[in-house]
């Protein structure tokens, strides 16, 4: 039995001992990772540099969350809600990103392998500044603790398993590795201990950007939702319910609440909603689907990649078409038919056309002709209509496919208005939404009624308020919320439907379960015997 008060996680994939036993005997390139605690470590020797280690997981989190990459990729691409297409010679890139959408990933898969060497160093950081022997502050050790757990729930959430050593272990000794309630237990335990050490901060903007007990509730909660999927049980534990709705409840109390507006939640200004928000460009959730015509005076316009399927489309209220108002509910959003007057509020006119920049870019699902600052219909770069369509048509054979696609297949998908700024710095990760929404599923798995509080967030959308709440109803809820949010993936398989067939997804991994866990990448198999393959791979 682990003592979870006084455990240290280190979260090396391998140690020195076997890392030198591989290199002596074998010609097998093995890429030392980031993970890897110096041999001779006895503690972080002052509070000026434990802090200094928090700024670095602060920095490098950013980098992570703001990535389109990587744990992005995991968590959209590999469901219903996101695929990349290949146009042309466009975002081919050897197939790693048709492999996720379709479930046909390796071990070797380059996304995968990221998110399991960037979330085992910010477990390593954290637990550096958790040694015992170290010299922290108050502060530095709570926000370690908050980036501990949070660094093992993604581990756990995507591999299933997390390695870690006790830093104060002999270097030869292999990583133990924690799986199941083991594993849930340990971020319970670090979320706990930073609960009590956090700041309390309502939604105040700007400090939001640090974590505070409502970010560590937030986790709390998910990892107390989630706990079934990780033990393996299969089934909520009403126990674990009634704490995810605890943990809610005192997420209100610090007046985090619902807001309307829907879209302004995620600008850069203060809302009621934004728990914690990440200090990295949003440039990459604008940018990478908008087509190459749709541009600002500061980006030249789009990347052209990222859409979404149709059944996805349909899960929203309103008529096929996307123009604005034409009745569709708030969260859909809509293609404006042509730009703002400039000083609209929160819009800027760099370049002096009288037109506020970006406000002909709309919000939500861009589906149908798009429209320049003036309302000209905007082309392609073949002089044809920048008419998004549902389908994806290979050019070649005329059939459904991700290859070969034109420029205009897939209906895209934003909720950052380039209007706002083309690379503003803060993208909204917790939000009290996704927290409302966990509290009514919460009742729902405990033989409660969630309709309630389902219908309080439709009607704030405008939506249709729904007679009852079933569990598909709910999970289409958090679709329709929380698109493009990093939670598609960790719901589909809470509610059993990450494994169903959707267009595109390679028959044979439809219904195979295996495809709930990602792949432990092979080198660090090889390198920690203590990790054991995930099946299926």
């Amino acid at each position: 039995m682990i003592n979870y008060s006084k455990t240290k996680l280190k979260s090396t994939i391998l140690s020195v001992f076997t890392l030198v036993l591989l290199f002596s005997c074998t010609d097998l390139e093995i890429e030392e990772t980031d993970s890897l605690l110096a041999a001779n470590f006895e503690g972080v020797p002052t509070a000026e540099e434990a802090a200094s280690q928090v700024t670095s997981m602060y920095n490098n989190i950013n980098g992570y969350i703001g990535d389109q990459a990587n744990l992005y990729a995991l968590s959209e691409v590999t469901t219903d809600e996101m695929l990349v297409p290949t146009r042309g010679s466009d975002w081919g890139d050897n197939g790693i990103w048709r492999q996720l959408h379709q479930h046909t990933w390796t071990p070797d898969h380059q996304y995968i392998t990221n998110v399991w060497n960037q979330w085992n160093e910010l477990q390593l950081t954290a637990s550096e500044i958790l040694d015992p022997r170290s010299v922290a502050s108050a502060e530095s050790i709570a926000a370690a603790h908050f980036f501990r757990g949070l660094a093992v729930y993604v581990i756990l959430d995507n591999f299933g398993q997390v390695p870690y050593r006790n830093t104060e272990a002999s270097p030869v000794e292999d990583p133990v590795v924690l799986t199941g309630d083991e594993a849930v237990l340990f971020i319970v335990a670090d979320l706990e201990a930073a609960i009590s050490g956090l700041p309390a901060t309502g939604p105040s903007g700007a400090a939001n950007v640090n974590a505070s007990k409502a970010a560590a509730r937030y986790l709390l909660a998910k990892t107390h939702l989630n706990r079934h999927i990780f033990n393996g049980s299969g089934s909520p534990d009403g126990a674990d319910m009634a704490r995810v709705i605890a943990l809610v409840d005192e997420i209100a109390a610090d007046g985090y609440a619902l807001q309307e507006g829907y879209f302004d939640i995620f600008r850069d200004t203060a809302d009621d909603e934004t728990i914690w928000w990440i200090k990295t460009g949003v440039g990459n959730r604008i940018w990478n689907g908008l087509h190459y015509s749709l541009t600002t005076p500061q980006q030249a316009g789009g990347w052209n990649g990222f859409a979404t399927l149709s059944e996805f489309y349909d899960l929203f209220e309103g008529p096929e078409s996307n123009e604005v108002g034409l009745g569709q509910e708030e969260r859909r959003g809509g293609v404006p038919l042509q730009g703002l007057p400039a000083g609209t509020e929160g819009n800027v006119d760099d370049d002096g056309d009288g037109i506020a920049d970006g406000s002909n870019i709309g919000f939500g699902f861009l589906k149908g002709q798009q429209y320049g600052p003036t309302g000209t219909p905007l082309e392609d770069r073949g002089t044809n209509p920048l008419d998004f369509t549902r389908e994806y048509t290979s050019s070649v054979t005329g059939a459904p496919d991700l290859l070969d696609n034109n420029e205009v297949t897939g209906i895209r998908v934003l909720k950052y208005g380039p209007r706002y700024g083309a690379f503003t710095e803060h993208e909204v990760f917790f939000r009290y939404s996704d927290a409302h929404l966990m509290k009514a599923e919460a009742l729902l798995r405990s033989s409660g009624d969630a309709t309630s509080l389902v219908n309080e967030l439709r009607v704030l959308r405008g939506a249709t308020p729904l007679g009852t709440v079933s569990e598909q109803d709910l999970l289409d809820e958090r679709g329709r919320e929380l698109y493009i949010e990093f939670w598609r993936r960790n719901d589909m398989i809470r509610f059993g439907q990450y494994t169903r067939d959707w267009e595109f997804k390679d028959p044979a991994a439809v219904g195979n379960t295996d495809k709930n866990l990602f792949p432990i990448p092979a080198t660090q198999i090889i390198l920690n015997p203590n990790l054991v393959q995930n099946p299926g791979y």
